[in-house]
């Protein structure tokens, strides 16, 4: 019989690789008096520092997306939410959004705020950058009427259809990236 006839089986354990089996014991013994875990006399542990946590919640339809994270707020509102098609006319619903916006800017004493338009890659790059522009203008005028505070700064930019969130080679990816970002910085908590 050569080596070839031998039959296989299949191994009935689990496969791990070799080395790396689950074992009882700590896998190094650890000295707690050992100088090298101790820090040196005089020395102090560096202030603690909270690392940048960034949350998002985004309504079950896509509609609208917050992201916190420890130094700014962000809302995305899509454009379908906002405008009619090919449009930068904001509907009623839309102002009403933009009002629930403005006073979560109120409640942070946000004085800095952005206004940034986007599209989907369809159509020219140029008309995707003026009509992203005049979205983002729109939802500043509302923003400016509804907050009506001489002491708030607006960077206002239309981005066409540079910095895409979402795949836009499929219809509900494109509809995440025709959207307004309207953010601003957080207030210390």
């Amino acid at each position: 019989m050569s080596v070839n006839d031998v039959a296989a089986y299949p191994d009935d354990g689990p496969s791990v690789p070799p080395g790396t089996e689950a074992t009882a014991s700590a896998p190094v013994e650890l000295d707690p008096n050992d100088p090298d875990l101790k820090l040196p006399d005089g020395a102090t542990l560096a202030e603690p520092k909270v690392l940048d946590i960034k949350q998002v919640v985004e309504e079950q339809s896509g509609d609208e997306r917050r992201e916190d994270t420890n130094t700014e707020v962000t809302f995305a509102l899509q454009a379908e939410v906002l405008f009619g098609k090919d449009s930068a006319k904001l509907s009623a619903q839309a102002k009403s959004r933009i009002g629930t916006i403005a006073e979560e800017i109120k409640k942070q004493n946000a004085t800095k705020i952005r206004v940034f338009g986007f599209t989907d890659n369809l159509g020219s790059s140029a008309h995707g950058d003026v009509l992203s522009r005049k979205r983002a203008n729109a939802v500043h005028t509302v923003l400016g009427q509804e907050l009506n505070d001489p002491g708030v700064t607006y960077e206002v930019r239309g981005y066409g259809e540079q910095y895409p969130i979402a795949d836009n080679s499929t219809e509900a990816g494109r509809k995440k990236n025709r959207r307004v970002e309207i953010s601003f910085p957080r207030t210390e908590s």
